[in-house]
Formats: structure tokens, sequence, C-alpha cells
């Protein structure tokens, strides 16, 4: 069970990892809501936490007209609702309205118009045109000031159907066409750049160069590396190879793009702000671990903590399941060897700072022999298992899913225990709470001379106290520990 306290924290975080774990009865309105409410938050002493929003119902409160409760995450009216909306999203990103409407889109999803408007706006609070205006134009903006893209580039890299829309649309919200909206240098014209290079905003404080040591030491070679002060890795868009670069400056962190279509930019930008991390409610969760002696003095030193994400849910399971009883180094070495012999190739043009391969997609390692790799046959069996599910379906990297049942659709499959699940979960889904109590460097952490190390069920029976951001103290705890953490 999880307590009150933990409860609280995670409604005063607002945090939408938290959506649809539990409910909040306002006692003084009689209203129950989502945790992510928006509405003022109303004083500790007047909630009440409850597991479903039936719980709430029965408890004598009445949903909240704002949030929508009966829409959270794992409700009956989310399960089909919120696929019909993600698949929305995702149409919009890749240009469904610039030259269609919302009923074309809605037939493509298998609903009338009315009802994606309804689930929109009980989803998002916005409009599909809305959404698909406003994700465009912002886009657009931050290209026109960051990059020297020709505008009929950045036009397409938006979202828009044509050049003239394109103007149009900024004319309209900004009384000027876009070219004036262009930053341009001493001389008057904007410096071309070798590569489109965007800024990602993070959450302060923010420590970068801790992420990067922690990526660094569990790169796997050929697929990603450390140089200096950036991170590269090989990525697979729309099966055509390219590479990412991050790197940090003040305020944001600096993503350039090489061999890779403008109009992918969106879903990239996205997808490495989650790996690493930007948005965490860092004011939160330092209110929960900084209390607690054994993390104290590690927070002091890492106050801008962060949990490295993976930007492949399948890539972090092979090398989560090559860790198992392993060092941190040795993995890490199976894992390129499985790169280089199972991955495609990128080719010359793209080879920089030594990625060559990208990581093998599942159904490449369905039926892969693992020859030279340096496996046990044990551990390679367990790798086909795993590539079998995802390719049949049974296993997903959906970070919307429940976390629970994507623990126990893991170590359904025989070779995988809680430690690979909750490891998984942590940096693949995300998920803030997940504890790899089994974890040996964790447990090495609470060391004591003279004394015996602690068993993974006493470590889990501390880790209650750092609920709901236990995946930020492993962090923390490996992070004294060099080397551990899969």
């Amino acid at each position: 069970m999880v307590s009150n306290e933990v409860y609280e924290r995670a409604r005063l975080s607002r945090d939408a990892r938290f959506d649809g774990q539990f409910f909040v009865g306002v006692k003084t309105t009689g209203i129950y809501c989502r945790p992510i409410c928006p509405a003022n938050a109303p004083k500790s002493e007047n909630v009440s936490f409850y597991p479903t929003a039936a719980a709430a119902g029965e408890a004598g409160y009445r949903p909240c007209l704002r949030c929508r409760p009966e829409c959270a995450p794992g409700t009956p009216a989310w399960s089909g609702t919120s696929t019909t909306v993600q698949r929305g999203l995702r149409l919009i990103a890749n240009g469904a309205l610039d030259d269609s409407n919302v009923e074309d889109l809605a037939t493509r999803l298998g609903v009338t118009s009315r009802h994606l408007r309804r689930l929109f706006n009980t989803h998002l609070g916005a409009s599909p045109l809305a959404v698909a205006h406003t994700q465009r134009l912002h886009f657009a903006k931050r290209l026109i000031d960051q990059t020297s893209l020709p505008m009929h580039d950045i036009a397409i890299a938006a979202g828009y159907g044509s050049v003239r829309r394109f103007n149009d649309s900024f004319v309209n919200t900004y009384g000027r066409p876009p070219r004036d909206l262009r930053r341009v240098g001493k001389n008057g014209a904007a410096a071309a750049d070798a590569a489109l290079t965007v800024k990602l905003p993070y959450r302060k404080p923010f420590d970068w160069q801790k992420l990067l040591a922690f990526f660094a030491a569990r790169a796997i070679p050929g697929v990603e590396t450390v140089a200096g002060d950036r991170y590269l890795r090989t990525v697979r868009i729309d099966d055509e190879p390219g590479i990412i670069e991050l790197r940090h400056e003040p305020d944001n962190v600096l993503l350039t793009l090489h061999g890779i279509d403008t109009a992918s930019l969106f879903p990239i930008v996205q997808r490495c702000r989650e790996v690493f991390d930007l948005d965490a409610p860092i004011g939160e969760i330092a209110s929960v671990l900084s209390r607690d002696p054994a993390l104290k003095s590690g927070f002091r030193s890492h106050r801008g903590i962060r949990v490295p994400g993976a930007w492949d849910g399948f890539e972090l399971t092979v090398r989560a399941i090559l860790g198992q009883q392993v060092s941190v180094k040795a993995a890490t070495t199976l894992a390129g060897r499985i790169a280089r012999t199972y991955g495609e190739p990128v080719g010359k043009a793209l080879n920089v700072e030594g990625l060559t391969h990208l990581f093998p997609e599942p159904d490449r390692l369905v039926r892969a022999r693992f020859n030279n790799v340096g496996l046990t046959s044990s551990r390679a069996e367990t790798l086909r298992r795993v590539a079998k599910a995802v390719v049949n379906g049974s296993l997903s990297f959906d970070s919307s899913q429940d976390p629970d049942a994507f623990r126990e659709s893991l170590i359904a499959i025989r070779g995988i225990g809680d430690w690979t699940a909750q490891y998984v979960a942590m940096r693949a889904l995300k998920n803030p709470d997940a504890f790899p109590a089994a974890d040996l460097g964790l447990l090495r952490a609470f060391d004591t001379p003279g004394r015996k190390r602690l068993s993974p069920a006493q470590l889990e029976k501390i880790s209650q106290a750092w609920r709901p951001w236990r995946a930020y103290a492993a962090i923390l705890l490996w992070s004294s520990a060099p080397g551990s953490g899969g």
C-alpha cells in the first residue's frame, strides 16, 4: 500500500507520470480530482486519497469538471480514448492537418469529427486544430530563431503544407512575415549551419556532467559515445540511419541532427527531453530526498539530479539482461559485440566519432545464435525470448501503460526478474518510483564495516521514505559508487 504521505508528495508535484495512479478527494468542496488537476492545490488537511475513481465516488465525492477524473489513465474511458488521441497527435505531428481537415483526420482514426474534438478537449484541453496550429507555430519560430534554414525547409519541418500557409500563419499571429522575425548577425545575415541545431531548455538545477558520466560508462560501442562534453548516438528514423548529438550550454541542451530530415525534428526533440529528463520537477524531488541522512550528502553534490532515460526500450532491455550479475563494463562490451554482429551499418557518410551501427531491431535477434559474442546459452535464450515478445506484441515499451502491468509482462519472460523489470521501468518507461532493490550497487551503498550487508527486502523497506521519487534516489546511490547501476 502507498502511504498518504507519498500521495501527497505526488499531488504537490503535479507530475503527469502519476496521473491515473490515485485520486484526490477535496473535503471542502466535495469533489475528487486527478493529481494533475490545474486548480489551486487545496491544503493538505483538506484532502483524502483513493486508489480509484470508483472508491472516491463511493466515499461521496463527485468528479471534478475541470480535470475530468473519469478520463484518467487506467479508467475504462481512458483505455480506448487515449489511444485515439495519441494516434491523432502522431498523425498531426506528421502533417495530417496540413492539407486536410479534422473530418478527414477523424475518418482516419475511425471516429466522428465531433467525438474527436471532444476527446482532444477532454485529454488535452484543446481542439485538434489548436494543437496543430500551436505545435507548428512554436516549432517554426524556434527554427527561425536558432537556425539559418531556408524558409521553405522550415515550413516543411514545422508541418505546413505550403510556404503560403506558413507565411499567412505568421502574419496572422505576429503581424509580420517570418523573414522579418529571423535573428540576424552583425553583418545582417545569419551564419550558415553545418548541421541543424536547436535548443532544449530545462528545469534548473541540471547536472549535465553527472548525467554524461552515467551515459559514458554504459555507452554501447559503435552505437553511442561520449566525446568530451558531447553525447552522440545512432538512431533509426523512418528506417533510415542518422546521428543525434547533444551538448550543454547555460540554460539549454543543444541538439544537433546529422543525416536526419528536418521533418522528423519534432518527435526527436520530445524523445530527447525524456532521455535527458529535462522536465523533472526537481524542487519536489529535492524536498523529499534531501531530508534523508542516507541521501543528504549525495544530494548536496548532485542537486541537479536526473534519471537517464533510454532512446529505445528494447535496446535498454537487452543491455539490462546483459548486465545481470556482471559489471557495467562487461555488459557494455557484450552489447557492443551484439551491435556489430547484428546491427545495421550506418555507412561512412555518418561515421562520426566511431559510431558505426544501429542497434539491431527485435526481429533480427529472434533467431540470433550469438556465436562468438561471449554469452551463456541461458542469457542468449533470454534475449531471444524478449525479442520474440516484442515482435508478437506481448511486450511493449509504451510509457503510458500501467507500471505494474509492464513489470508483470516483463518478468513473465523466463530469465528476467524484478531487478531487470524495475531498471527498465526506471529508464525506458520513465517511472519515477521504480526501484531495483536487488541491485548490488544499491546494496553496497549502505555497507558499513563490521555489519552484514542489507538484503533487498530491507532496502525496499528503507526506500519507502523516498517515494514517489525512488528512481532518483537510486541514481544518487549509484553516483556514490561509480560503476554500479546496470
